[in-house]
């Protein structure tokens, strides 16, 4: 059971060493402030992920530069290898004692403990704070540390309450854990898709739009079309039938599908028009219910599969939106299945390799499966009777076990409509994203009141399947980007080749190997502009063009190019029927270089 956060009476729940050591080193950040700045007042230090902070309040704003003097002290106590001991002292000594230090927010916290003991941690003599643990024995234990940098915070997250100063830092347990994990920071600076799309001209979001809706610039815009193609095609040849769906709906749709209900904060204010009262779409689900509900359904025609690439829209916090990770208007490569309760596993499967396949293109190979399932001890919560349940779910795990994939099981995760398979994709920093997914629906069907004949001539309900591919294009976008830093596989670069030509002398025939490049369906430009030959090459590198062709007296008399390849050494001078070729056939199979 989760503890509170201002319960410090009761036990510490277990602890791994690094989350004890960070824990400590809060402490001896709080020991080191107090040491600097004796009229500082102390917040909350706990660890976190990778690190830890504490929350300040300071007579004077500090500043990072004056973050290596607390540094140097921290690491002074940790040579002092001062003990770190737990107390128990009663509540109202503990209240005194908190008072006689003018610790107001400390104070503020022990007024919310009910405990007549309360738990206390000395480090040394000279410092304790009110915690309950756990943490390591002595300060010498701390490993290696660093103060990064300082935040705002409101006083328990409340913008109406004082703010304090939060310093956060890294801990591990040795130097070349910390040095490793500030190089991965910076590198993941380097990659992070605002900047990357910002450099790469891949999106935009204006202020005279609005924010969380970003503008696909030329660039991105052909890299999600080819994308996007390629979905489209092989959803066809799987024997999907695509629609488009329009943009609003009537508000009863949502309250039918009882979107409205659990989701109604998350959707824009209802437009009245004649009368009545319509949304902005914020999923595509009971659209595809109204296009399987314009007839009368027979078993012959299931499995029917309905694919959009829907645009919804969702209201997000402001402070919640980022780059294109975190967006209010987006467009998923949705898709559902409506079929009868015996074709269920069958359609998994086929999914399951669709997405595999699909992920394979996109060289995004390294992923784990969950099967999300319900909660055996609380079945009452969900939609849909035992046996479908039942079904559903050895449905799911048959499918995975006849791919020869293994998959997590997680018990109560399901949604209460279904069960449902989720790709966990990791990417080039650790980082784990869900992906394709998978997913049954016995709550819908019900809802809308959907049937169809069965091969008995019986009405019977069909079993949904939400699937997505990729989910979100704005979402995945930002992840592909950092994933690959805007190096992006040949097949997908927006620029595939870039031409080069010496001297003006060579333009003529630069546009001939554009003319011949994209007759080939090879995406080009030709770099005209008055720089060195030097300078166009280093900024076709920075823009991660795959392909440099450079042009000049010999490649012209010759009909070549010369090939300078984004990553490997330089192929000299090629013919460019054989460049063309070549990169055709790299193009065609989608490799990955």
């Amino acid at each position: 059971m989760a503890q509170k956060e201002n319960d410090y009476s009761t036990p510490a729940p277990e602890t791994s060493y690094e989350e004890k050591m960070r824990h400590s080193a809060a402490h001896i950040l709080a020991a080191a402030v107090l040491r600097i700045y004796p009229e500082a007042k102390l917040g909350i230090g706990p660890a976190v992920e990778n690190g830890f902070y504490y929350d300040f309040e300071f007579p004077k704003q500090i500043t990072p530069e004056d973050l290596p003097a607390i540094e140097r002290e921290m690491k002074s106590i940790v040579e002092e290898e001062l003990p770190i001991t737990q107390t128990f002292i009663p509540r109202e000594q503990a209240m005194d004692m908190l008072h006689m230090r003018g610790q107001i927010y400390k104070t503020e916290l022990l007024q919310e403990i009910p405990d007549e003991t309360i738990s206390f941690f000395k480090t040394g003599e000279e410092f304790s704070d009110l915690c309950r643990g756990p943490h390591v024995k002595h300060t010498g234990k701390i490993g290696a540390f660093k103060l990064t940098h300082i935040a705002g915070a409101y006083w328990r997250g409340d913008e109406t309450r004082p703010q304090l100063q939060r310093i956060y830092g890294l801990a591990f347990k040795t130097q070349k854990k910390l040095d490793d994990f500030v190089e991965m920071q910076e590198e993941m600076k380097l990659r992070d898709h605002r900047k990357l799309g910002k450099e790469l001209e891949l999106f935009t979001v204006s202020d005279m739009i609005g924010a969380g809706l970003p503008i696909w610039l030329p660039k991105g815009a052909t890299i999600r079309k080819v994308i996007q193609d390629f979905l489209y095609k092989e959803q066809e040849s799987a024997g999907y039938q695509h629609i488009i769906a329009p943009h609003i709906g009537k508000v009863d749709l949502y309250k039918t599908s009882g979107h409205w209900d659990y989701y109604k904060d998350n959707m824009y204010s209802p437009i009245k028009i004649d009368e009545e009262e319509f949304i902005l779409k914020p999923m595509n689900c009971p659209h595809h219910i109204q296009a399987y509900d314009v007839k009368k359904r027979s078993y012959r025609e299931l499995p029917l599969r309905l694919a959009e690439f829907g645009t919804v829209y969702r209201y997000e916090q402001s402070g919640e939106l980022s780059g294109m990770s975190r967006v209010r208007g987006f467009t998923i490569d949705d898709a559902h299945i409506f079929c009868e309760p015996e074709q269920v596993q069958s359609e998994f499967v086929a999914s399951i390799k669709l997405a595999l396949k699909v992920l394979r293109a996109l060289g995004l190979s390294d992923y784990r499966l969950e099967i999300s399932l319900r909660d055996p001890e609380n079945k009452k919560k969900y939609s849909g009777n035992d046996d479908l349940w039942d079904r559903a779910e050895k449905a799911i795990k048959d499918s995975v076990k006849v791919l020869g994939l293994v998959a997590r099981e997680m018990e109560g995760e399901a949604a209460f409509y279904g069960p449902k398979l989720d790709f966990k994709f990791k990417d080039v920093f650790g980082r784990e994203h869900q992906l394709s997914t998978v997913q049954l629906d016995f709550n819908l069907p019900e809802k809308f009141k959907l049937t169809y004949i069965n091969k008995k001539g019986i009405e019977e309900r069909p079993v949904m399947v939400h699937r997505a591919l990729l989910g979100s294009f704005e979402r995945f976008f930002s992840i592909f980007i950092e994933h690959y830093g805007g190096a992006f596989p040949l097949w997908l670069a927006p620029v595939q080749a870039e031409i080069i030509p010496i001297s003006e002398n060579f333009m003529v025939y630069a546009k001939k190997v554009k003319k011949m490049l994209e007759e080939a369906g090879i995406r080009s430009e030709i770099d005209d502009r008055d720089e060195t030959m030097q300078s166009k090459i280093r900024d076709a590198q920075l823009q991660k063009v795959p392909y440099m062709l450079v042009i000049g007296e010999k490649e012209e008399k010759n009909e070549g190019v010369a090939v300078r390849p984004r990553a490997g050494q330089d192929q000299g001078m090629v013919k460019l029927a054989e460049f063309i070729r070549d990169a055709s056939k790299k193009i065609e199979d989608k490799v990955i270089f």
